[in-house]
């Protein structure tokens, strides 16, 4: 391509410090192509540092295919025109997936506080960029992968991962594999293992929470310095735990108390009836007692009767023999 001038664009900052939201200025051109620059003065994903982009403009219109190789720095100066901070110059792809390169932690805002470091309450930026490559649309398929720090990703995972290597810098320190297809497969364990403890602990089953640490182990072995996620993983299933507790736990109980309510009518209906059964049977006694017991007193009248009948009979026949 035609060899391309460099762009410089710079724009101040007023007021600093009073600054929270994201600053985005005017678009700026250079090779052909619309450009701007994000500040975050108060951290994009971070709360300690301030982050700042150099971005391709109507990143929405881009088609697929579309790219741009730029090489480019970031600076940052006080009013005086004294430098504060610059990225080195790099050569960066920008593309319909990946359109905005950077430093997610650029300067440490307790810098800004330094006596002296801002004057004023002003910062300047300044971009420089200069468009080295131009691909056409037609020139791709898609299906590309971008080389990040030794690793073969597809240009969707490119923020993510910038953005993961920014955090934690020294989290492939020790990842020596070699082989890029496995590479790739254990960054995209590294990927899933971060989305799934994304997810709310209630929402986790016992055997998410069981594969999570199987993965961690996995990794971590692998050669990735992963506390950071090791931690979260603990607080995931701790938190998994109280909701389980607080949730299934009390909706087990609730049940089981239901359930024991309910047989304990059955068991009071049963006793009822058994009451009943008893009170009646009680009853159909007392009445035959009370029968047996005119009988006994019908059998024990005639047994007089008849008693004095024989004394009777005896005493006429003493009388008869006297007489006689």
């Amino acid at each position: 391509m035609e060899d391309q001038k460099q762009t410089s664009f710079t724009f101040e900052i007023d007021n600093f410090s009073e600054k929270e939201a994201l600053i985005q200025p005017p678009n700026f051109s250079s090779g052909g192509c619309e450009w701007f620059v994000e500040v975050y003065p108060k951290g994009d994903g971070v709360d300690d540092h301030l982050s700042v982009y150099l971005c391709v403009a109507n990143r929405g219109s881009l088609l697929l295919g579309w790219k741009r190789r730029a090489r480019y720095s970031l600076v940052l100066l006080n009013q005086s025109g004294k430098e504060l901070w610059r990225t080195p110059e790099v050569s960066r792809l920008f593309c319909a997936e990946v359109p905005a390169w950077g430093r997610i932690n650029a300067v440490p805002l307790k810098k800004f506080q330094d006596k002296g470091f801002l004057e004023k309450d002003k910062l300047i930026v300044k971009a420089e960029v200069k468009v080295i490559e131009v691909v056409d649309e037609g020139d791709v398929t898609g299906n590309e992968m971008l080389d990040f720090q030794g690793f073969q990703v597809p240009y969707s995972q490119v923020i993510s991962l910038s953005r993961l290597f920014a955090e934690h810098r020294d989290i492939a320190v020790n990842f020596r594999l070699k082989n890029q297809l496995v590479k790739t497969t254990y960054l995209n364990i590294l990927f899933g293992l971060i989305e799934t403890l994304k997810k709310p602990p209630h929402s986790l089953s016992e055997t998410d929470l069981s594969n999570a640490k199987s993965e961690l182990m996995e990794l971590t072995e692998a050669g990735f310095k992963l506390d950071w996620l090791k931690t979260k993983l603990d607080d995931v299933s701790l938190e998994w735990k109280k909701s389980n507790f607080d949730g299934s736990r009390v909706r087990e109980l609730e049940e089981h108390i239901k359930n024991l309510k309910a047989e304990l009518n059955n068991e009071k209906v049963k006793s009822a009836a058994e009451v009943s059964s008893l009170e009646n049977m009680v009853s159909d006694l007392k009445a035959e007692l009370d029968m047996e017991k005119v009988k006994s007193a019908t059998s024990d009248a005639k047994v007089l009767w008849l008693e004095q009948k024989v004394l009777d009979l005896k005493t006429e026949l003493k009388s008869c023999v006297l007489l006689d």
